[in-house]
């Protein structure tokens, strides 16, 4: 019979610090979504945006729902598939609660910081490796990034003129979301080709900060890095010996993103707008993706819809800019949230009762 202690000192106060750090990161969520919903409806009229929605056409309404559901499930479809190579038993049902519970945690936390922490410990909960679920989730992040990366790439490449008249004073912003996302693929390639360099460089880098005095010297921070150069590098030997699965990945991440981006075209058509290229409507939505996608805002709320409002506003006319922004960050980001929320909250609860109280992502 194991004896049962009560908790020391330390672990009360680093479990205050925890809530704190929760809780704080929940208002300032929530604060985000309040100035986010005066910022859209202190300059245009609620009962026009109401009215709006309300003659929307069903067909392509239902249609974007299933585009915002399709991209949170292809991610746990991808993780389902990754998984099997190492762990026979997983379910897909479960993989996309993974899905989902990211989702959720991402959407509520700076540069999407909290999803996969979360989703780690959901796997580990239900008995998965933790050395498989690492390696899946860093594997499935990794060609989101790349991916997203290529398609920012090729529309400044081949459409730089079309970005530069839409996007305007944002196309600065969309330089820089394209510069950070290219930057830290090629981190991580580097940490996954050149290990052993990048430690080095690493650690000559912390010095130099301990001696400014930006930093103090920590041997957990060491060996946080080790741990995670270790795991990239388990990443490349991976992708080496699995080159059409880890293809075929890449290619479902590729349908994954553009299900997002499609969405905004179904609400156009669906407001019965037309003249509007699907191609241009299409390529506008993915610009302000990758603009705001690295940015450390919870769910990058408040410059989603500014940078919406300025770059749709030649292509959403006769006043439904400001009801398309409302059903496209609607469907698009809240509802995956909600429906987040919900499955985090079910599983969660579900498993308090079986396994005692679960520690959220820090």
């Amino acid at each position: 019979m194991k004896m049962k202690y009560p908790p020391s000192k330390y672990q009360n106060k680093t479990t205050v610090k925890k809530t704190l750090r929760q809780g704080f990161q929940f208002l300032f969520f929530l604060l985000l979504m309040l100035l986010t919903y005066y910022t859209v409806f202190s300059r245009n009229n609620t009962e026009d945006i109401l009215s709006a929605v309300k003659t929307m056409q069903r067909l392509p309404l239902f249609l974007s729902v299933c585009c915002a559901l399709f991209f949170v499930c292809a991610e746990g479809f991808m993780i389902w598939y990754l998984l099997r190579l190492t762990q026979k038993n997983v379910r897909l049902l479960r993989c996309f609660g993974y899905s989902f519970i990211g989702f959720f945690f991402s959407g509520i936390t700076p540069s999407a910081t909290g999803g996969q922490p979360a989703q780690l410990i959901a796997m580990k909960k239900d008995g998965i490796a933790l050395g498989d679920a690492t390696l899946t989730l860093m594997t499935v992040a990794l060609l989101y990034k790349l991916v997203l990366a290529v398609i920012g790439t090729g529309l400044l490449l081949f459409w730089g003129n079309g970005l530069t008249a839409y996007l305007g004073n944002y196309i600065s912003l969309y330089g820089l979301g394209l510069f950070l996302n290219i930057l830290l693929v090629v981190l991580l390639l580097l940490v996954m080709f050149h290990g052993t360099w990048m430690e080095k460089l690493f650690f000559s880098v912390e010095k130099a900060a301990v001696r400014l005095g930006l930093c103090k010297p920590s041997e957990k921070r060491k060996a946080s890095f080790r741990r995670l150069t270790a795991d990239y590098q388990d990443a490349f030997r991976f992708f080496l010996s699995h080159k059409s699965k880890i293809l075929f990945v890449a290619f479902c991440t590729f349908l994954q993103r553009c299900s997002l981006f499609v969405l905004t075209y179904l609400i156009y058509r669906g407001m019965g707008l037309t003249g509007c290229h699907a191609l241009t409507v299409i390529l506008l939505q993915a610009s302000v993706y990758i603009a705001v996608d690295m940015l450390p805002l919870p769910g990058a709320q408040g410059i989603s819809e500014l940078m919406y409002h300025t770059v749709f506003a030649p292509v959403f006319t006769g006043g439904t800019l400001a009801a398309s922004m409302c059903v496209t960050r609607g469907i698009g980001f809240y509802l995956p949230l909600i429906a987040g929320a919900v499955v985090t909250l079910s599983v969660f609860a579900k498993r308090k009762k079986t396994h005692g109280s679960l520690p959220l992502p820090q």
